[in-house]
């Protein structure tokens, strides 16, 4: 199957049907078939051939989804930029993917003149805004109005369909490979979990660079319904468009949830009428904030989503069933839910072998939703891929009923506000202040963002620094959700016998009284 099936689809089907609105622009399935053909064209004009990464930095945007078809259609390979990362790590992103095409909108002009000239392998840079293109750049609109549509090129199965970047345990982002099987077969988990009909309409919350929303977008296309863009989150501005649009669906991670139902105005000024589902994933979330969520919107199924970029989305799924008083006298609700039809799900001990029901070991996934692996980096994708199984780092243990439930993790990963931080990556960013001996970052409990970014710091002898200018520092080097919220400072670190740094010590004091959360 080819990412473009559900767009080729619609146009056999329903070509007059609308496709996408965003702001007062309303498309058909006809003009958005019409205008990927031109966009395909065009980047083929500027140069690119088959299997060349074309980039994309930008918020959220109609001409962001045509992007997501343009490229497979012109048998290239997406990257979709990471907007919260800093330049440095768009630029280790755009040179390590050797990206030749970097499509930008307004809020990213500055950045992206920036990288034109720093980054040796972009060879074009394309204006997809709504204003004046800058000086020497072309227009993504005047391209698409004088190219005339190619027909798409038919890249399906196993062909790279996107490089989509990750944080890196080695301190640098990798870059995650996944087929047109591993995002169509993800997308069809989504409509294999819930009923569905022509009739919905996907209003966007999570940027469009995140798997988190690329698999219900997938979805959505194979549905032939309808999508809703907003060009970045808020809790008014997801509201409104829900309200104005008529929206039934939404993924969200469970940050963005707290922020509807902590916002006065939007969790009561606005009509959710039409809303049927919500689909939360990417984060842990407590059972009060889902408790909250429930009661703000009692009509609304709640579905909750385990999964990872390496594997293309969801792995396993908690169905609304699950989320009622039922599944929650049963502990189900404590669960991550049970593998999805199109994956395996075995917990492993260190040796590879499964363990007994209720034993807690690291999740192993198999199917076609698993990456083909790490761009440029083999060694990595040995570790990652065994046998077909991606072990995934994560702990867990599985009850009778095939149930998984997350206990924490072993790769020294936080997720915070739905992002995924390396702690490897923030202690480099740290480690290059002059007056820091050694560092350490967890991740500890908060309210708002599941965990926060915690570092212990060891400063040289004869040298102080302060919180407030570790954190500035950290900030010239790396994206700011990456930098350390809260820092301690430290006579010295707990080691271990091998000369490691004891994280679990370092952890137990914060984590102590909570109850593990997946």
């Amino acid at each position: 199957m080819s990412l473009t099936q559900g767009l080729r689809r619609s146009l056999q089907l329903q070509p007059d049907a609308l496709a996408v609105s965003f702001a007062d622009r309303r498309r058909s399935f006809r003009q958005v078939g019409d205008r990927v053909g031109r966009f395909a064209a065009a980047l083929q004009s500027l140069g690119m051939r088959p299997g060349d990464r074309v980039a994309m930095l930008a918020l959220n945007s109609d001409r962001y989804l045509e992007y997501l078809m343009a490229v497979p259609w012109a048998a290239g390979v997406l990257n979709p930029c990471n907007i919260r990362w800093s330049p440095a790590e768009l630029a280790y992103s755009l040179e390590d993917s050797q990206s030749s095409i970097l499509i930008f909108d307004d809020t990213f002009a500055p950045v992206a003149s920036a990288l034109r000239t720093q980054c040796k392998t972009l060879r074009t840079v394309i204006y997809a805004g709504d204003g004046q293109a800058p000086a020497g750049v072309d227009h993504l609109e005047r391209l698409i109005e004088d190219a005339q549509p190619v027909a798409d090129a038919g890249c399906a199965g196993d062909d790279l369909a996107g490089i989509f970047y990750t944080g890196g345990t080695t301190g640098f982002p990798k870059g995650v490979m996944l087929s047109h099987d591993n995002l169509l077969w993800c997308g069809m988990t989504v409509l294999a979990a819930r009923a569905t009909d022509k009739d919905e309409i996907l209003a966007y919350a999570p940027p469009m660079f995140h798997v988190a929303g690329f698999a219900a977008a997938q979805a959505f296309w194979l549905l032939g319904a309808r999508h809703a863009i907003i060009p970045a989150y808020s809790p008014q501005a997801l509201a409104a468009c829900i309200a104005r649009e008529r929206a039934t669906d939404v993924v969200m991670v469970p940050t963005m949830i707290q922020m509807l139902v902590n916002d006065p105005v939007a969790s009561t000024q606005y009509d959710f009428s039409s809303l049927r589902r919500i689909i939360y994933a990417a984060s842990p979330i407590s059972e009060t904030l889902l408790e909250r969520a429930m009661a703000l919107f009692p009509r609304v199924q709640f579905f909750q989503a385990y999964g990872m970029t390496e594997s293309a989305g969801a792995v396993t799924i908690l169905g609304p069933e699950h989320h009622g008083l039922e599944g929650r006298t049963r502990g189900k609700i404590r669960s991550a839910g049970q593998a999805t039809f199109v994956a395996t799900i075995k917990i492993i001990d260190q040796d590879g072998q499964e363990v007994p029901r209720g034993v807690v070991g690291e999740i192993a996934v198999k199917g076609p939703v698993v990456m083909l692996g790490y761009w440029n980096k083999p060694e990595e994708t040995a570790a990652a891929l065994h046998d077909g199984w991606l072990r995934t780092g994560d702990a867990a243990y599985m009850d009778a009923d095939g149930f998984v439930y997350v206990v924490d993790r072993i790769k020294d990963m936080i997720i915070t506000g739905g992002e995924n931080v390396y702690s490897a990556e923030v202690e480099n960013a740290i480690a290059r202040h002059s007056a820091v001996a050694q560092c350490a970052v967890i991740g500890i409990p908060h309210e708002s963002w599941g965990e926060a970014v915690h570092a212990f710091v060891v400063c040289k002898p004869g040298n102080t620094v302060t919180a407030d200018e570790v954190t500035a520092h950290t900030r010239d080097l790396i994206a700011h959700f990456k930098c350390p919220r809260t820092i301690e400072f430290v006579d010295a670190l707990p080691i271990s016998g091998a000369g490691k740094v004891l994280k679990h010590k370092l952890r137990e004091p914060y984590w102590r009284d909570r109850r593990a959360v997946n």
